[in-house]
């Protein structure tokens, strides 16, 4: 059985998405505190769910939003890349406000936004080793916590999201890589 090392699984997306990747794959679940090098397996990818979302633009939440939504997983893909075998995927969440760019959302839009640049240069570099780097940028999510405060025909339903990643990962999807994929409700 391949093997998936999932960040974010732990959250509200994650909680949804990773019993759905448990039926193909063997998942990983990285928690916060575990350190990539770590994991011994041989992987088939990496799913990064995490991320964190703000309405400000404070240079504290700059710092914040570049962590969670860039870096983390610039860490972690960094880390545990030269153990995808050649044929493997990555994908990863990202946000279609990095498409609308809404107003009051400066640290966050950009933040996703250069998680799209990470994936599509990762997606260059990985070519001549068939693994492919997507993202999927759905707009609002139907969280227990988003479907508090709107009606859920404005939100991308979990399940949505967890096809359109369990499609990236699969077989059919080895020609798409350098894409983000934009998921609206």
């Amino acid at each position: 059985m391949r093997t998936l090392v999932i960040t974010g699984g732990t959250g509200e997306l994650g909680q949804a998405l990773v019993p759905r990747f448990e039926r193909d794959y063997r998942c990983v679940v990285l928690q916060r505190t575990t350190d990539p090098a770590t994991i011994a397996d041989e992987l088939y990818g990496i799913v990064n769910l995490a991320g964190a979302f703000t309405m400000g633009s404070s240079p504290d939440d700059w710092s914040r939003m570049l962590d969670a939504n860039l870096l983390a997983a610039v860490r972690t893909i960094t880390a545990l890349t030269p153990r995808i075998a050649d044929g493997g995927r990555i994908v990863a969440v990202s946000s279609q406000a990095t498409l609308t760019k809404p107003a009051g959302m400066a640290a966050y839009v950009a933040s996703k936004s250069a998680l799209n640049a990470y994936i599509e240069v990762l997606a260059n570099e990985l070519r001549p080793r068939r693994i492919t780097a997507n993202a999927v940028a759905p707009s609002a999510l139907a969280t227990p916590a988003m479907l508090k405060t709107m009606s859920p025909e404005l939100l991308v339903p979990l399940e949505r999201v967890g096809d359109t990643i369990a499609f990236l990962l699969s077989d059919s999807a080895a020609s798409i890589t350098g894409q983000v994929l934009a998921l609206t409700a």
